[in-house]
């Protein structure tokens, strides 16, 4: 199946790429999203004239994602979690808690952003998490978890 990319898309391609893809990813995701459009000759030509528009919108997102990430890499997050004696965690941590703890510091992240690169967290210490915000922006965030008191 061939589509137009309405967006950047990491590891398939730009803003206005044709490409081809296996049809129930375009179907079933890039589609639905409003990530792509069939290729055909009508979408093709709806497309470049939209062009300008779009890519006015792709650079309005990437300031945006851009301002989150310097401020998202002002903040120290700590969370407190339930541990035992020698350090490990009572139930772990994962993408959810970090996304709420984010949340109540005062910048909305939703946990689909949140990158843990050695799965959930089990042990009190600091860790450097990623946060997606864009394609082209990616902050490491590096947040402390402690035992509760």
């Amino acid at each position: 199946m061939e589509v137009i990319l309405l967006e950047k898309i990491a590891n398939l391609g730009n803003l206005g790429d044709k490409v081809t893809i296996k049809s129930g990813y375009g179907r079933n995701y890039l589609v639905p999203q409003g990530k792509a459009v069939p290729a055909t000759v009508t979408k093709i030509a709806e497309f470049e004239a939209r062009r300008a528009e779009l890519e006015k919108s792709a650079h309005e997102k990437l300031i945006g994602a851009q301002k989150l990430g310097s401020e998202l890499s002002k903040l120290e997050i700590q969370i407190a979690h339930k541990a035992g004696d020698e350090g490990r965690l009572f139930g772990s941590i994962g993408t959810h808690n970090i996304a709420e703890a984010i949340t109540k510091a005062g910048i909305a992240i939703e946990k689909h952003q949140i990158r843990l690169p050695h799965g959930t967290i089990r042990h009190i210490g600091d860790y450097a998490i990623d946060i997606n915000l864009h394609s082209d922006v990616i902050v490491t965030l590096t947040i402390k978890i402690v035992a509760e008191a």
